[in-house]
């Protein structure tokens, strides 16, 4: 297990609203941050990204469950994501699991979140939702 995919896992699931200023420990610079929904590039923007984020939900949770190194300097983090939107599924919590590539020096300067975006978000947006899961079911 790699020491430090394990202290950015525990850092990262401290973030919050109120404590922001931790991304500058995590992230260098001229990180790179991309999800299915977004690429960032810059610790300015990542800030600003994640401070969209949080202004959005009621409550985000990261639950890491394996830290996978791939070779020195970069590795994987297997995780459930857990949030709470006032428009989304009634405002229940949404639990989405998904996989982050990470590279490293001293802090992360690549960041790549893999996940699906249908249970993410278009499956809990009003009647767009019906019409994501049925496709899905179809395509099962």
């Amino acid at each position: 297990m790699s020491a430090f995919l394990q202290r950015f896992a525990e850092d990262f699931a401290r973030l919050g609203r109120d404590n922001l200023d931790l991304l500058a420990t995590l992230y260098s610079e001229d990180a790179q941050f991309t999800d299915p929904l977004h690429h960032v590039e810059g610790l300015p923007a990542i800030r600003r990204y994640f401070a969209g984020l949080y202004e959005n939900v009621n409550d985000l949770n990261f639950e890491f469950h394996g830290y996978d190194q791939a070779g020195e300097g970069q590795g994987y983090l297997r995780w459930t994501m857990t949030y709470r939107h006032p428009r989304l599924a009634g405002g229940r919590p949404i639990a989405v699991e998904g996989c982050s590539h990470l590279r490293w020096n001293e802090r992360v300067y690549y960041h790549r979140d893999y996940f699906d975006a249908g249970a993410l978000l278009y499956e809990h947006v009003p009647l767009l939702g019906g019409v994501v899961r049925l496709l899905k079911g179809r395509l099962a």
